[in-house]
């Protein structure tokens, strides 16, 4: 390995066995580890026996350090760049080293191996052949609706991110923008306590409310838009007529609005939005 190159290097994201012997060869030749954490990632090194310089590469100090990793790459140093756990600049830090690296020449080299996105998807039953990765979901209660309501439509898995002390809003807002739609919560992925939860965002909300707290990495995912709540959008007079009829059999007026947007697959604020769009008979 001669000349200055960036190597970035997946890591385990819980089980420290998930890690590939190119990213121990790695990690042993690099002059220098950058990471999010040095303790955390001293405890992977230490595990493996590998004894090399590291130093923080975090959201806070990323634009003096990435300088300070440049001028390194260009005067011929070796750097692995590893995030706390998981494939780096995947939501962690690393985007303005990269970009400088590739500006600067230095030949940039991604080792693969452990990500937990990946990971959530292969095992979530949800369909796999297209999805769209966000990130963490915005942790105010405004942004974060609007984020939602904008997957109304997506016809892809939807994959987030989510700490765990937010969890129950966040499944409460995404019944609320896009109703019974089937969601995977993975929890601990790889971890002893490693936990899947399939069902709707209301059928998961009430299963973790029912614990005394939540803890662990999570990773959200939302199946896509339904063919019957496509189909239901087209047809407002339809959801009128069904409202009604539910009223007639004895529900209240929000009560049978909730049984139909449950029946139909529907958001209630969609379905609020079709029934003032349908024409009165």
């Amino acid at each position: 390995m001669g000349g200055g190159r960036l190597y970035l290097v997946a890591t385990p994201i819980g089980n420290l066995e998930d890690i590939t012997l190119r990213a121990l060869r790695i990690l042993r030749e690099a002059d220098l580890v950058a990471c999010e954490d040095t303790r955390q990632t001293r405890k992977l090194l230490e595990h493996y026996g590998i004894q090399k310089p590291t130093v923080s590469y975090h959201e806070h100090n990323e634009a003096a350090r990435a300088e300070e990793l440049a001028a390194r790459l260009q005067e011929g140093a070796r750097v692995a760049l590893v995030c706390d756990a998981g494939t780096p600049l995947v939501s962690d830090p690393g985007y303005r080293l990269v970009r400088k690296a590739i500006e600067q020449g230095i030949p940039v080299e991604p080792i693969p191996g452990p990500s937990a996105l990946l990971a959530a998807l292969s095992a979530s039953g949800l369909p796999t052949d297209s999805f769209r990765f966000c990130g963490f979901l915005p942790a105010r209660p405004g942004p974060r609706r609007k984020a939602l309501a904008a997957l109304q439509h997506e016809q892809a898995t939807a994959i987030f991110y989510e700490a765990p002390h937010r969890i129950l809003e966040a499944l409460a807002d995404i019944e609320e923008a896009l109703g019974p739609r089937p969601v995977v919560l993975a929890r601990e992925i790889t971890k002893l306590h490693q936990e899947f939860l399939r069902g709707t965002a209301a059928e998961l909300r009430q299963a973790l409310a029912a614990r005394r707290g939540v803890k662990g990495e999570i990773t959200l995912l939302i199946g896509k838009a339904g063919a019957e709540a496509e189909a239901a959008r087209a047809a407002p007079e339809d959801l009128r007529e069904e409202v009604e009829a539910a009223i007639s059999a004895g529900l209240g007026r929000m009560e049978a609005i909730k049984e139909v947007a449950r029946r139909r697959g529907l958001p209630k604020r969609e379905l609020y939005r079709l029934l003032a769009e349908a024409p009165r008979r």
